[in-house]
């Protein structure tokens, strides 16, 4: 059985809810819905969904660089937003660090996120060699 490595990014829901920020196993790793909230459980770019697309991205990043992996491992991308009309400046997020990795990716419309100024939360797949 392979080995399950654990990342924390010590948001506070991690522990009430009983969850890992990224988790590998093998050569894959998932890494959970996360959202634009900082270590001080304060919302990110609040009202700007571009703002919050890029600081949710580099989140992501820490998480991969903690397990030895990279934005170029990403395989896929989801992505949940709470205002379709604003896909332009999530796409242009998104672009601006996938533009030549072009991991497979969905964006869908939700009601609502966790906390009402969250515009976006996204899940992210990798698989490593």
């Amino acid at each position: 059985m392979s080995t399950i490595q654990r990342v924390s990014s010590g948001a506070q829901w991690e522990e009430i809810v009983g969850y890992s920020r990224a988790i590998k196993v093998g050569n894959v790793i998932e890494i959970a819905g996360t959202t634009a909230i900082d270590e001080q459980g304060q919302v990110v770019g609040k009202g700007d969904p571009y703002a919050q697309t890029r600081y949710i991205i580099e989140k992501a990043q820490k998480a991969l660089l903690e397990l030895n992996a990279g934005l170029h491992h990403v395989i896929r991308t989801r992505m949940y937003v709470t205002d379709i009309t604003q896909w332009e400046a999530i796409g242009r997020a998104h672009g601006d660090f996938f533009h030549t990795i072009k991991p497979v990716s969905t964006m869908v419309e939700v009601k609502q996120l966790i906390h009402p100024d969250l515009l976006v939360e996204m899940e992210f797949s990798a698989l490593t060699s």
